[in-house]
């Protein structure tokens, strides 16, 4: 993501900072057919929330920076909102807005697409607009980027329902997640904390390939995800959308956003889920998802002051239960777990909250040189029980970023700041198992208390030179030290050259480090008959991530606007974490790499639209993951498929009154653990489809929608290892590679009232 962008969205300095002036009109065609002006409309940034109101005559004047910040949206009263693309090279635009009781389209220069390429910012980043996240049932994060290669989504077992994501072949817990970039789901959240974000929450997902900034940590080893909420600004003072699908899930989203004076402004959002239903569609006596019910809430504020000064902050809510395992398992047995005595069950509650403040305060008329303070806390509490096994953490966060930044001139700008995670972990793991050894099925327990306080305090700075639109340079450094792992060096740089209007050309490199969390990374070792075996001195994880991208756009389709993007990074670790579950068959062996570890992705997009309002995104991703194991040496990383295939197709009428979307997806092989294997059987799982569609019609307000997931049906037939023998030490839930459930229909609406 464009440094700039990740500045300014991450330190609440949402005003207009010195960059480039965007100027333009907001129009409307009168009963005569004639053009006049739309006096006090509102024109904002889509993402960062930097806006403008035009005078009498309709006319406004901006300072944008960044790629994130490319879509202008454009609000009038009397007048449907639209959003323009601003592409590069614009510096002044002329926006037509359709009266509330027009028939006609109206006519803007370019409409945002629902997923699309950046195409300023430095750091190759891809983006789901809110269209793009209304393109499928979308209900949490975790499901919204079925129409990407670059991020696959798979449970982390069989009995939790707990998704994780792949980023450049490597798992989600070395993708640093942030919200509005502000670093999320650190710690305890981790295994769910994808499911914890309402994909109708969103506003739009931007994601960031390789190292960026430094500005918000140095956890990213293979790139960022940032998501976008609705704003306090946004013109909807109620939204609410319900959701439910075949297997009973049911859902309700709801949002509102008030202006209060001038200067006050917020939103309120809320989430509940619940699963009504448990089902067994393959047969082998576990539940395909557990029962969850799910409680949301949250409130962000924003104060906007004539001087300059904004100030956001915000309160967040969760609380989370998931009952799992044997159909039979029931939820007045969870006194119960630890024993034999009931049907192999698992059962997790999380509870969190969460508060942060942003605060940015120019230091000079043209805010060229500012300060800013980012504050967060967050309470997280997870208790869960597997069989004869169990984990239960508290976690107390905070983190505190100071920085300035100055811009002197138009090439160039700094920043520097000083950063602190500091996390108090209060964790035990109870280890519960049947001796293997043992004729009596004697159960052998055994402790570990992982609790720790961690503290790291980073200084770091930024200069970025850019010289027009066709040259910018980013480089990062940032010293950190860690009072359990001492003192680390990240160094990053980014670089993004033009040499013409059809290409974009961009590099980058740099070190991230991780503190490891052995058990919340890798929950789904929870679900096994194993013991755990877990070395005494696990250090930090660090890797090295390089690569490059180059993206060529083509005058052709309805509006010049295809473009194909071929891009390539490596990850090399220099330490890391290795869960081993093939070099002692009754163990989870859990230990320091000593070895090679390393990933290359392989990347293609390709977007068109062959004619109006029909849109066609195809890509393809090869991986190539090797990881050295003990007693193995060098090989392929295990349930890490080759290569993943994407094609989505989407037609919308005139108006969007109908839009029609569908989306397929080729998922390639990956390689089984050796223990997975059956005699005679292929130690690579199968190549298999996926297909997605979903129909959309609008009314006024409101939009109803429905659509089927997966629908050649195609699932994993036994996704639960030794299923009729929970306690036994080849029982394993954890082998997941495919798609746990069948066909899914769903239904829902959303409601939208227009201030």
């Amino acid at each position: 993501m464009l440094t700039a962008v990740l500045i300014s969205c991450a330190v609440g300095t949402m005003y207009a900072q010195h960059g480039k002036s965007l100027s333009g009109t907001v129009l409307a065609v009168n009963a005569d057919g004639e053009k006049e002006a739309v006096p006090y409309a509102t024109v904002y940034l889509a993402v960062s929330g930097v806006y403008a109101d035009c005078d009498e005559d309709g006319k406004f004047t901006l300072r944008i920076h960044g790629g994130a910040d490319s879509l202008l949206v454009t609000a009038a009263l009397g007048y449907h909102r639209d959003t323009l693309v601003l592409r590069a090279g614009m510096s002044d635009v002329q926006i037509i807005l359709r009266a509330d009781n027009q028939l006609e389209e109206a006519v803007i220069t370019s409409r945002g697409g629902s997923n699309y390429l950046s195409r300023l910012s430095n750091v190759r980043t891809e983006v789901i607009s809110s269209a793009g996240l209304n393109k499928m049932a979308c209900c949490n994060l975790a499901e919204s980027f079925e129409n990407s290669a670059s991020v696959s989504v798979g449970y982390s077992d069989a009995v939790t329902g707990a998704r994780q994501i792949r980023l450049l072949g490597l798992s989600g817990i070395y993708t640093a997640m942030l919200d509005e970039n502000r670093p999320v789901m650190r710690g305890l959240a981790a295994p769910f904390g994808l499911s914890y974000i309402p994909g109708q929450w969103l506003e739009s997902i931007q994601i960031a390939k390789g190292p960026s900034s430094v500005i918000n940590g140095v956890e990213a080893i293979s790139g960022q995800i940032n998501v976008e909420h609705r704003k306090p600004t946004d013109e909807k003072p109620l939204f609410v959308n319900v959701f439910v699908n075949s297997m009973l899930m049911t859902e309700l989203n709801a949002a509102s956003s008030l202006q209060i004076g001038d200067r006050w402004s917020t939103v309120l959002m809320a989430h509940a889920s619940h699963s009504f239903m448990s089902h067994d569609m393959n047969g082998d006596g576990f539940r395909d998802e557990p029962a969850m019910t799910q409680l949301n809430l949250a409130n962000r504020w924003l104060y906007y002051d004539d001087s300059g000064v904004q100030v956001r902050f915000g309160v967040k809510a969760l609380y989370d239960s998931r009952l799992g395992g044997q159909m039979n398992f029931r939820r007045d047995q969870v006194d119960s777990l630890g024993t034999m005595s009931v049907p192999w069950g698992t059962y997790i509650t999380n509870q969190g909250a969460n508060g942060y403040l942003k605060v940015g305060i120019p230091l000079n008329d043209d805010n060229s040189h500012n300060i800013a303070l980012v504050a967060d806390y967050t309470y997280h509490q997870l208790d869960s029980y597997f069989g004869l096994k169990s984990f239960m953490g508290r976690q107390n966060s905070g983190f505190l970023n100071l920085m300035y930044q100055g811009t002197p001139g138009d090439s160039h700008r700094f920043t520097f700041g000083i950063r602190d995670f500091f996390d108090d972990y209060d964790q035990i793991l109870h280890d519960g198992y049947v001796d293997p050894l043992s004729s009596s099925a004697q159960i052998v327990t055994a402790g570990y208390d992982l609790s720790r306080r961690e503290n790291s305090l980073g200084v770091y700075g930024e200069y970025t030179y850019t010289l027009g639109d066709r040259f910018s340079v980013v480089a990062d450094l940032s010293l950190d030290w860690n009072n359990l792992y001492g003192l680390f060096l990240s160094p990053r740089a980014n670089l993004k050259w033009s040499p013409a209007d059809w290409v974009v050309i961009r590099a980058s490199g740099g070190r991230g480090t991780r503190s490891p969390n052995v058990v919340v990374d890798n929950l789904g070792m929870m679900s096994t008959g194993r013991h755990l075996d877990i070395a005494p001195d696990l250090g930090m994880e660090s890797a090295w991530t390089y690569g490059g991208n180059v993206t060529f756009y083509i005058p052709i389709g309805f509006e010049d606007n295809s473009y194909l993007s071929l891009d390539y990074f490596r990850s090399d670790f220099t330490s890391q974490i290795i869960v081993d579950q093939e070099y002692d068959r009754s163990a989870v062996s859990i230990y320091n790499l000593d070895g090679p570890s390393y990933t290359n992705t392989w990347q293609a997009d390709f977007s068109v639209e062959p004619f109006e309002r029909f849109t066609v995104l195809a890509t393809f991703r090869y991986t190539d993951s090797k990881v050295w194991l003990k007693d193995k040496g060098v090989v392929e990383r295990p349930l890490v498929s080759r290569y993943k295939g994407v094609l989505n197709l989407q037609y919308a009428t005139r108006m969007n009154i109908w839009t029609f979307d569908f989306t397929a997806q080729l998922n390639g092989p990956s390689r089984l653990p050796d223990f997975a294997v059956a005699q005679g059987e292929s130690a690579m799982t199968p190549v298999y489809p996926v297909l997605f569609a979903q129909i959309t019609r609008k009314f006024k307000g409101v939009d109803v929608y429905i659509g089927a997931e997966n629908l050649t049906g195609y699932r994993q037939l036994h996704p639960v290892m030794e299923a009729a023998d929970p306690w036994s030490p080849e029982f394993n839930a954890s082998v997941i590679w495919g798609p746990i459930t069948g066909i899914t229909v769903y239904a829902g609406a959303r409601f939208t009232l227009w201030k």
